[in-house]
């Protein structure tokens, strides 16, 4: 497949077999057969289940159906972090409490990491490095602030937060309309969680701090750091979570404010 498009922006062409997708994410994908009939198939992320359809040139054909892949577990960089690294999380007194069991302290900050049950499987797997948008940032200015929202949860209570409150004790995050600030998500729990921010586009940034992609849905791996840049420009109180709905209703919600 060759990737065009990412949430229905413009990227430069990357050729892949595989490509994981959150709920809410979006990818334009061009296709050239070589064969007259393909099994197209997708797989849940704990291998329990999975759909297909077929691409074909005449109806009714059929191509074999492969097996799903074996569920792997998670390992010591997907629970702790880059132990070798040099990024300190900085964690927020909420996080210490009853909802929220881990703390990350090192996250990783890789984005060339295809993901858990997705590394050296063989196929060419879709990478957030290897998003480009074509041309430079819609905004080019600095930002001029920096907000810092952690991934938390406790997974015995199936309790689900950003900064250890849950959408109900939180209150509301403040954007200053027309402004340009830099977001930083630490994900500090053993999921992956689809973070979709509602109104504004994310402008992913490189480890690097170059501009890489723009998105309006950012996958946040267990013990990863992603930053993106935010240009308040949508005056208004947006959404902010996790697009598992089972974590947004959960708790991993908060209201933007844009004023």
């Amino acid at each position: 497949m060759q990737v065009v498009q990412a949430d229905g922006q413009n990227i430069e062409p990357v050729c892949v077999d595989e490509l994981r997708i959150g709920l809410a994410e979006t990818y334009d994908v061009i296709v050239t057969p070589e064969a007259e009939v393909y099994t197209v198939f997708a797989q849940s992320m704990d291998r329990t289940g999975y759909a297909c359809g077929t691409l074909a040139i005449h109806p009714g054909m059929t191509a074999a159906v492969p097996a799903l892949d074996k569920p792997v577990p998670l390992t010591m960089m997907d629970m702790m972090g880059d132990m070798s690294g040099d990024v300190r999380a900085h964690h927020a007194s909420s996080e210490y409490g009853a909802n929220v069991d881990m703390r990350v302290d090192m996250p990783r900050t890789n984005l060339d990491d295809p993901g858990i049950g997705l590394r050296n499987n063989g196929r060419r797997v879709l990478t957030y490095a290897d998003l480009r948008s074509i041309g430079e940032s819609p905004d080019p200015r600095e930002p001029g602030r920096e907000i810092e929202l952690h991934l938390t949860g406790n997974m015995e209570r199936y309790s689900w937060s950003f900064d250890g409150l849950e959408f109900g004790a939180s209150t509301p995050v403040h954007f200053r309309l027309g402004e340009r600030l830099r977001v930083i998500l630490v994900n500090d729990t053993m999921m992956t969680h689809p973070i979709h921010l509602h109104g504004m586009w994310c402008d992913l940034e490189s480890p690097g701090g170059d501009f890489q992609v723009r998105k309006h849905t950012i996958i946040v791996q267990p013990a990863q750091r992603v930053s993106f840049r935010v240009t308040a420009d949508a005056p208004g109180r947006w959404a902010w979570h996790c697009h598992l709905f089972y974590h947004m209703h959960a708790g991993m919600m908060r209201v933007v404010v844009v004023a």
